[in-house]
């Protein structure tokens, strides 16, 4: 019983790694399905060769490999970190690094100008026109819309 247990679960062993490795190449033809989901003649012949590759006894990394070097980098899904593409892996990070940079700098700049406006006024250096209408648009209130409360909220849209 155990001898005839053993094929079955070797072969069940082989279809699980090679499910695993087929659902992250890239179908040569197709480009944006995996060579597991794919009929295409490239995608089948693809599975057999990752099969004959799992049951001559080759490790995941050694099949990958190979297929790399056959078709090239982009038939994986996820390709590796090197140099050459780590610009496209960083990239996001660069970006949002950068927006952040630029937040914080004007959030920066204007704290800083609303103090040295406050410090130059209690030194009594005299204000600029621009510096004046600037500091009023900060500290005045915005105007009231005259709405009141108890007023329906489709009153908000009707022309005055």
């Amino acid at each position: 019983m155990e001898n005839e247990e053993d094929p079955v679960k070797k072969q069940q062993i082989v279809d699980a790694r090679a499910r695993n490795i087929s659902h992250n190449v890239r179908c040569l033809e197709c480009g944006s399905q995996s060579i597991e989901e794919s009929q295409a003649d490239i995608a089948v012949l693809l599975r057999k060769l990752i099969r004959d590759e799992i049951k001559s006894g080759k490790s995941d990394k050694d099949i990958y490999k190979k297929l790399e070097n056959e078709y090239g980098e982009t038939i994986l899904y996820a390709p590796k970190f090197d140099w050459q593409t780590a610009a496209l892996w960083l990239s996001p990070l660069l970006i949002a690094g950068a927006a952040g940079g630029i937040w914080a700098y004007g959030r920066h700049r204007q704290r800083t100008n609303v103090h040295l406006l406050a410090l130059n006024l209690t030194r009594g250096i005299p204000l600029t026109p621009r510096e004046k209408e600037a500091m009023l648009e900060i500290l005045t209130p915005p105007p009231s819309q005259g709405i009141l409360p108890s007023s329906p909220w489709w009153t908000r849209w009707l022309p005055k």
